[in-house]
């Protein structure tokens, strides 16, 4: 079954830039520290060693994360969101049915979601609870914390 995570132009080369760093920066700053730790003497006493090694396999394994992420990216043609309907990528204004409070919202894909900024991931529960849903529509959002409903005032792109 493939994997895939949906982007944003933006969101995408955010990400690519991240893993040219991680290869061209990080690594060769962990190599380097490799080096510098054998030749302090007894590997099988040096902890600075162990310490390098250990970040060394760390970042591999982020590293070889991010390359699947990249090669599992789909693009989201903007231009196809249907804006009837609340999907990836839509600006939704809700309301909460208990106190009356507005919120604004863009859903985005999981590493795109900064809450500061008003980006929530599809795949939260409230991302969730809204996808597909209409102007007018009522969702139901189970949290943590019980139930609560959100009303959708509005829908763009």
């Amino acid at each position: 079954m493939s994997n895939y995570s949906y982007y944003t132009p933006e969101g995408l080369q955010k990400l690519k830039d991240e893993l040219e760093q991680l290869k061209s920066v990080e690594r060769p700053a962990i190599s380097k520290q490799i080096a510098e730790a054998r030749d302090k003497g007894d590997l099988s006493e040096n902890a600075e060693y162990d310490a390098a090694k250990e970040a060394q396999g760390m970042l591999e394994l982020k590293i070889s994360k991010m390359e699947d992420t990249v090669a599992n990216a789909r693009l989201v043609d903007e231009s196809k969101i249907d804006s009837s309907r609340v999907s990836i990528l839509s600006k939704v204004t809700i309301e909460n049915s208990s106190n009356g409070q507005k919120m604004n919202y863009v859903l985005v894909a999981e590493n795109e979601a900064d809450l500061k900024a008003g980006k929530i991931s599809v795949s939260s529960p409230i991302g969730k609870g809204l996808l597909g849903k209409e102007k007018g529509d009522t969702a139901e959002i189970e949290v943590p914390n019980g139930k609560l409903k959100f009303k959708i005032v509005e829908i763009s792109r």
